[in-house]
């Protein structure tokens, strides 16, 4: 299975002007949600997470808190810039969950994910290739990795209490596990992207 498959984080968070043109993407992508009968409220600060690169592709989440207590999450996707461009082809995904960690007292960790991709294996196993960001809610965290039947599958050092991790999930009926480590290596927490173990998307 593919190990550490997405470049480690290469910028600092945004910032200036490059936070304002990411903040426009996902608002105009808000904007344009299909929330059905739900009634979100207006969104709130745009929280940013590490950066993360796969197939040449560099992909920046977000989540924004709402002020009817939903959270929206997502994240903008471009080419990065070249040696003389900027970057380009950024377009934005965004959703929005009820499962808040206010509302999820037991949480160690609030995490969003997203499939962005497929790996194709042995015998015509596939792994999700997810996407997932998202903050510790206990201190003293250093590093998150993601893992996939006991073998860590990726890692990020946090980023002001934030990470981005990039890795295969549900291959071969495994499904990934994020830990939280200290700086000494110890274990602080865990979490499943799944509510029972069943496939079934538990979180946001």
């Amino acid at each position: 299975m593919p190990r550490f498959a997405a470049e480690p984080p290469q910028e600092a968070l945004p910032y200036g002007r490059w936070e304002e043109r990411l903040s426009e993407q996902f608002q105009r992508a808000v904007a344009a949600l299909d929330s059905g009968s739900v009634e979100l409220g207006e969104p709130e600060q745009i929280v940013w997470y590490p950066d993360r690169t796969w197939h040449g592709r560099t992909y920046v989440p977000a989540t924004a808190s709402t002020t009817n207590d939903y959270e929206l999450f997502g994240y903008v996707r471009f080419l990065p810039a070249g040696q003389s461009a900027e970057p380009s082809e950024l377009t934005c995904h965004v959703d929005f969950t009820e499962e808040t960690a206010a509302r999820n007292p037991d949480w160690q960790l609030d995490l969003c994910e997203e499939v962005i991709g497929a790996w194709r294996g042995h015998g015509g196993a596939v792994a999700a290739m997810t996407l997932v960001w998202g903050h510790p809610l206990v201190s003293g965290g250093r590093i998150a990795t993601a893992e996939l039947a006991g073998l860590t599958v990726d890692q990020c050092e946090l980023i002001s209490e934030r990470f981005t991790l990039l890795a295969p999930d549900d291959y071969r009926h495994d499904l990934l596990e994020i830990k939280l480590f200290g700086g000494r290596g110890q274990e602080l927490a865990r979490e499943s992207l799944y509510a029972d173990g069943d496939g079934e998307d538990g979180r946001n």
